[in-house]
């Protein structure tokens, strides 16, 4: 079948086009022609019509060197990334995985950190309990790795960071990493104790909004403007509800 043109000078190609990418899950033939015929109805197509136009368009891609393309799964049509590029994405993937840290895998990699290299056994005693899974987590997701075995009954291994950690945190090397010391100075200065009193307080504040809202049916956001209708500082009302009750997206299970 000819590229049919509509009378505003749309090619039906693009119109199928369109109805694909906008789809959020794959969309069989039989529904684009029926919203083809809403559009235009002296313009009835049948689902066997669709494949001729998707083939050319993905021949359309393919000779414009895109890397993405049209693809058939579930009964319908879905744009999809092209198989030779699975391993560029993979790093990619990758890359994002290991940005998502709880706060077990922070404490865990800080840690290793700043005693390494260091072994399961040593880090499980700093932290007062098992830390297997957590290793193996940052293990996966790159950022410590095995440098080798302490000369020690059993021989455990020994754990220390790497070049993706400090990719991670922006750093040039491990002796960019705030001293203990400097931690400390900035726990203990004033400023920073204000802070962080300022948000236990709100915390206690919007956790007896959040209990009021599972009792009474109002939303967090509801609470969040009443707070700020009793006069909060602009410093409460930039907080963000979620990260003060814990609710962190990128936080892991």
């Amino acid at each position: 079948m000819n590229d049919y043109q509509f009378i505003d000078g749309t090619r039906l190609s693009s119109v199928i086009e369109a109805f694909i990418f906008t789809s959020p899950e794959p969309i069989g033939a039989t529904k684009i022609c029926d919203l083809i015929s809403q559009g235009d109805e002296q313009l009835q197509l049948e689902a066997d019509a669709i494949p001729p136009f998707v083939e050319k368009l993905n021949q359309r891609y393919e000779e414009n060197g895109l890397a993405f393309g049209i693809t058939k799964v579930a009964g319908g049509y879905t744009f999809a990334t092209r198989d030779r590029f699975e391993s560029w994405l993979s790093i990619f993937q990758h890359e994002d995985a290991y940005r998502k840290l709880s706060q077990s895998a922070i404490e865990t990699l800080a840690i290793v950190a700043y005693k390494q290299p260091i072994t399961k056994p040593e880090v499980d005693d700093i932290r007062g309990v098992d830390s297997g899974y957590m290793l193996r987590q940052l293990l996966e997701k790159v950022l410590i790795e095995v440098s080798g075995r302490l000369d020690a009954p059993g021989r455990p291994l020994l754990y220390e960071t790497n070049t993706h950690f400090l990719k991670h945190f922006g750093i040039n090397s491990i002796e960019e990493l705030p001293k203990p010391r400097e931690i400390e100075e900035i726990l203990k200065d004033d400023d920073m104790a204000e802070h962080r009193q300022f948000l236990f307080d709100r915390q206690l504040e919007l956790e007896d909004m959040e209990a009021m809202d599972e009792e009474n049916d109002v939303s967090l956001l509801d609470a969040v403007e009443q707070l700020e209708d009793e006069g909060l500082t602009e410093d409460a009302k930039n907080i963000n509800p979620d990260r003060i009750l814990g609710h962190d997206d990128n936080e892991e299970e």
